[in-house]
């Protein structure tokens, strides 16, 4: 049961990275492809019926696995206890960058909260990549499983870490650009005219830096931490991950060149899902490694609920997610096709 949890988990977060992601993507490039009024609120409008939807997934992860993996809860939460205060932070100053904006027909009002949406998307990004290559890399966990990093040391990966090193800064700096390309993919998808060229000019010339940062990255994860290519020797089945990340990558390049729009963000959602399912496939059973000792990691054993709770609460997850993934159909297939400034009504 601890690893059917863990990949209901892992799920519900690639589920938070690949949807949110387009939100924060689109304020990312918002005020480079957005120039008037009324293109900034097109793009809004792209993500206003779903972007505050798209964030119930981060949430609903962070109780699940505080129902599956309790002490890795206690322990993560309390260790990042600074950067989670951070995005928490980052996570309002967006939201009220998107629904404060209308409030005063003012240039500088609307200027200042457009600003405040741009950068908040694009310092979530970054500062989810850098968690992310945290995991990967390790902390400096004790022998009782607590842990605290500072936001950063002397940026060199070793036993006493920092948030920010120079690898977790490759994280980011990748999950920027991955994210940036999801977003700029659904505004091309989402918009026509010229908001629709811009972006779609955005996501192309950021193609080439999202390869390199990958192969970057990879080659990066496998020096800070060998031990990830474990699972991949072990089961032969693990070959199918990276297969789908090159070939999601291809269709990503195919379809933007081909302006086909729709399949092109499909394949970044794919490329996403892949990359992270691929990390999830490498660290198991570890949730989260330890730099200190390897005795002192965390995984899914050793921070698992009882068995009776694992095994019952299935049932009370599945049918939540039913309700959840049928809303969000409904959701989606009600806000198809492009969006318009006169057509709807979200605020923007």
């Amino acid at each position: 049961m601890q690893t059917v949890w863990f990949v209901l988990v892992a799920f519900m977060l690639v589920a938070y990275v690949v949807l949110d992601g387009f939100d924060l993507g689109a304020g990312a490039v918002h005020l480079f492809i957005a120039r008037t009024d009324g293109e900034r609120r097109t793009v809004l409008r792209s993500i206003g019926p779903v972007w505050d939807g798209n964030e119930v997934w981060l949430i609903a992860a962070g109780g699940t696995l505080y129902f599956a993996f309790p002490a890795l809860y206690a322990s993560s939460f309390s260790g990042f206890y600074l950067p989670l205060n951070i995005v928490l932070w980052l996570l309002m100053l967006r939201a009220v960058g998107i629904e404060f904006r209308t409030h005063i027909e003012s240039p500088v009002w609307r200027g200042f909260f457009d600003g405040a949406f741009s950068l908040s998307s694009a310092l979530l990004a970054i500062f989810f990549g850098a968690a992310l290559g945290n995991v990967i890399r390790g902390v400096p966990l004790h022998r009782d499983g607590t842990f605290f990093e500072p936001l950063w040391t002397n940026f060199r990966v070793g036993a006493e870490n920092g948030i920010l090193d120079w690898y977790t800064v490759l994280c980011g700096a990748l999950a920027l650009v991955a994210l940036t390309v999801h977003g700029a993919s659904w505004v091309t998808y989402k918009t026509d005219g010229t908001v629709q060229a811009r972006a779609r000019k955005v996501a192309s010339a950021l193609l080439l830096p999202l390869l390199l940062l990958a192969v970057a990255a990879l080659v990066a994860s496998l020096a800070v931490r060998p031990q990830l290519l474990d699972n991949y020797r072990r089961y032969w089945l693990g070959a199918l991950i990276p297969a789908v990340v090159a070939a999601s990558y291809a269709g990503l390049v195919w379809f933007s060149r081909r302006g086909r729009d729709r399949a092109a963000f499909l394949s970044s959602c794919a490329f996403l899902a892949a990359l992270l399912a691929g990390v999830a496939f490498a660290l198991h059973p570890q949730v989260l490694p330890a730099t200190t000792s390897d005795a002192y990691s965390l995984t899914i054993y050793n921070t698992a609920a009882g068995e009776y709770s694992l095994r019952y609460g299935v049932y009370w997850w599945s049918a939540g997610m039913l309700v959840a993934i049928g809303y969000f159909v409904l959701v989606y297939r009600m806000f198809r096709g492009k969006v318009r400034l006169d057509a709807g009504d979200h605020g923007y």
